[in-house]
């Protein structure tokens, strides 16, 4: 069963995500990732996609309170490593993310890619919600930019999350991509085996495996943020970012990029020019 949120959207996406948490039980169960969560990634030409789904041991309402408000998308994308900027502002009374993404250390913003996104709620209920970020443009040329949330209730004060992550790919971004896979990348993996003809089985490469790991990131960026709603707001942004950190660690081989200490200082700057710069 496909996402969610890919290709036609359901007449009753509630319903339909449910389904998906039904249908992936096994896999959340012995995910070899992290118990409860499943990553999966489709590498299309035109529109590559990745998802994450996740049980979460958080209460729907406090998730769902979190991720309606544009401000905090911001407080936890900022954890991302290639986030470097992000601010919540609202035009016409549309509210929207101001970002922008470069390399994993500190950019002048305008030597960034910006990314203007538009924060859409699509459905907001008792027990689901639908978040989508949406912008006309992405870096390198890519086109459709979308991170997207949905989420629903499970007993026990818990709740089942579904991440996806996608863009439309154009010429610049598909020669770029085949430039960094071929040569900076090339080693670079994600998260799911596959077995390909006269080969043993191996994590994917390419533009799967970098879908896996942004998704992952992300992902990762939401949760951690999550688990700091409760301390006290000048601790809350330094221990999201060492929940966030150690998180990447647990799965090194795909997520090390940068050291400790270097993303601690990093992040930190980065946050402060969040805060000021407009």
């Amino acid at each position: 069963m496909p996402g969610v949120l890919a290709g036609t959207t359901p007449s009753d996406p509630a319903a339909a995500l449910r389904a998906r948490y039904i249908a992936l039980g096994p896999q959340l169960e012995s995910s070899p990732i992290q118990r409860g969560l499943y990553l999966e990634s489709v590498d299309s030409t035109r529109a590559p996609r990745g998802d994450a789904y996740a049980v979460i041991d958080f209460p729907f309402a406090t998730v769902a309170a979190a991720f309606a408000n544009p401000a905090n998308w911001c407080e936890s994308m900022i954890l991302h490593l290639n986030v470097q900027y992000c601010r919540a502002k609202t035009s016409d009374g549309q509210p929207l993310l101001s970002a922008a993404v470069g390399k994993n250390t500190y950019q002048p913003l305008d030597d960034t890619h910006r990314i203007n996104f538009i924060h859409k709620v699509t459905a907001s209920t008792a027990d689901f919600l639908a978040v989508q970020l949406l912008a006309d443009e992405g870096p390198l040329g890519t086109r459709d930019y979308r991170i997207a949330l949905e989420l629903i209730a499970l007993p026990g004060q818990r709740a089942f999350m579904h991440i996806q992550y996608s863009y439309t790919q154009g010429a610049m971004a598909r020669y770029a991509s085949s430039v960094y896979f071929s040569t900076t990348g090339r080693d670079k993996v994600g998260f799911t085996w596959i077995t390909e003809e006269g080969d043993e089985p191996h994590l994917v490469r390419g533009t799967r495996g970098a879908l896996e790991r942004n998704t992952m990131r992300y992902y990762l960026a939401f949760e951690a943020y999550l688990r700091t709603l409760g301390s006290p707001a000048p601790q809350r942004f330094e221990r999201s970012l060492e929940l966030w950190f150690a998180d990447t660690e647990l799965t090194s081989r795909q997520l090390r990029e940068v050291k400790h200490d270097d993303y601690i200082a990093m992040k930190r700057d980065q946050y402060q020019r969040q805060q000021t710069a407009m």
